[in-house]
C-alpha cells in the first residue's frame, strides 16, 4: 500500500513525487510513455527560472534522477483504471498489474493534437513545433507557418511576427475562429498573411521541414509554401476518460478542478496540463505538482 500513487511522469507528476517524498511518504510514479513528458520534445528550454538554457530531455532526466534519489519508485506502466475501494483507498489497474494507494494524483497531461502527416513525429524540433513561446526563437528571422485559426494559433502568430521575417497563418475553415481583437492585430502586420479554407496535406523536406503542400478545401487547388518552420496549433487532446468516474471533466475533457487541484473524490487530486487552465508551461505544471502533493500529504496525514 503506497501513501501516494502518481499517474504521469511529466513535470507535474515528478514535482509531486519530489514534494511527497520530502514529506516522507511512500510514493509510486507510473508513466506509460516518456519520463519527463512533452517537454522532452523541445530541443532548447530558455524560460525555466534559474536556468539559462537546457534541452527538454535533459530537464526530464534531471528531474527523474532527483525524484529517484529521494526514494520514489518509478515504473513504466499504462494505467487503465482507478477505483475507489470500500475502505476509502484506491485500486489502480495497469496493463500488467494492480497497485493500492491511500491517495492518487493524476498528472496525465495532454497531447498536442497532431496533423497526422508523414514525418510529423520525426521532425519535431526540426521544423515542426507545437509551442511558439517555447521554440519560436529557433526560427528567428525565418519564414514560418502557423497552422490553426483559434486563439492559441493567433497568439502564436502575434509572438512569432515579432521575431520572424514572415508568418503565414493557415486555417482550414473559411474564417478565423480566434478573437477578433487578435485577428485585427495580425491583419495590420505587414509580415503576416492569412490563408483560409486551406489544409496542409504534405510536409516537404528530406531530414527536416523545408515546406508545406497545401490544398484549398473549396477549389481543390494544390500549392506549395516554402517555410523552415511550422507551428501546429490545432488544439490539445486530454486523456482523462479512464478517470472520469472519480473526477469531473469539462466539455473539452479536462479535469474541472481549480488551482487547489482538488476533485469531487476525497484523496484524488489532479495536476498539470490535464487540468482545465489558461496557461500550460513547465512552471505552471511544476506549481500544480507541488500544490497537489502537499494536499495529498495533508489528506494522508488526516487518515
Amino acid at each position: 500500500m503506497y501513501d501516494i500513487l502518481i499517474i504521469g511522469a511529466g513535470p507535474a507528476g515528478l514535482t509531486a513525487a519530489l514534494y511527497a517524498r520530502r514529506a516522507d511518504k511512500q510514493v509510486l510514479v507510473l508513466e506509460k510513455e516518456t519520463f519527463g513528458g512533452q517537454i522532452t520534445y523541445s530541443p532548447k528550454v530558455e524560460n525555466y527560472p534559474g536556468t539559462l538554457e537546457m534541452s527538454g530531455s535533459a530537464f526530464g532526466e534531471q528531474l527523474l534522477e532527483q525524484v529517484l534519489s529521494q526514494g520514489a519508485e518509478v515504473e513504466l506502466e499504462e494505467v487503465q483504471s482507478v477505483a475507489l475501494q470500500a475502505d476509502g483507498t484506491f485500486l489502480v489497474q495497469t496493463d500488467c498489474q494492480s497497485h493500492e494507494a491511500r491517495s492518487v494524483i493524476v498528472a496525465a497531461g495532454s497531447k498536442h493534437r497532431q496533423l497526422g502527416l508523414d514525418h510529423e513525429n520525426q521532425w519535431i524540433g526540426n521544423g515542426i513545433y507545437y509551442c511558439a513561446v517555447c521554440d519560436g526563437a529557433f526560427q528567428a528571422g525565418q519564414e514560418v507557418a502557423v497552422i490553426g485559426g483559434g486563439n492559441t494559433a493567433l497568439q502564436d502568430a502575434v509572438f512569432l511576427s515579432q521575431i520572424c521575417k514572415k508568418v503565414h497563418i493557415l486555417q482550414d475553415l473559411p474564417y478565423l475562429t480566434g478573437e477578433k481583437r487578435l485577428a485585427d492585430q495580425l491583419l495590420q502586420k505587414e509580415n503576416v498573411t492569412v490563408t483560409t479554407s486551406t489544409v496542409v496535406q504534405t510536409l516537404l523536406g528530406q531530414d527536416h521541414l523545408t515546406g508545406l503542400e497545401l490544398r484549398n478545401t473549396q477549389t481543390g487547388e494544390v500549392s506549395r509554401l516554402s517555410v523552415s518552420g511550422a507551428f501546429v496549433a490545432i488544439g490539445q487532446v486530454p486523456e482523462n476518460e479512464p478517470f472520469s468516474n472519480l473526477a469531473q471533466l469539462d466539455a473539452r475533457g479536462y479535469f474541472a478542478a481549480g488551482e487547489d487541484c482538488l476533485t469531487k473524490t476525497k484523496g484524488l487530486f489532479v495536476a498539470g496540463d490535464c487540468r482545465a487552465k489558461q496557461v500550460r508551461q513547465i512552471t505552471t505544471a511544476c506549481g500544480d505538482g507541488a500544490v497537489a502533493a502537499l494536499a495529498a500529504c495533508r489528506y494522508v496525514d488526516s487518515l
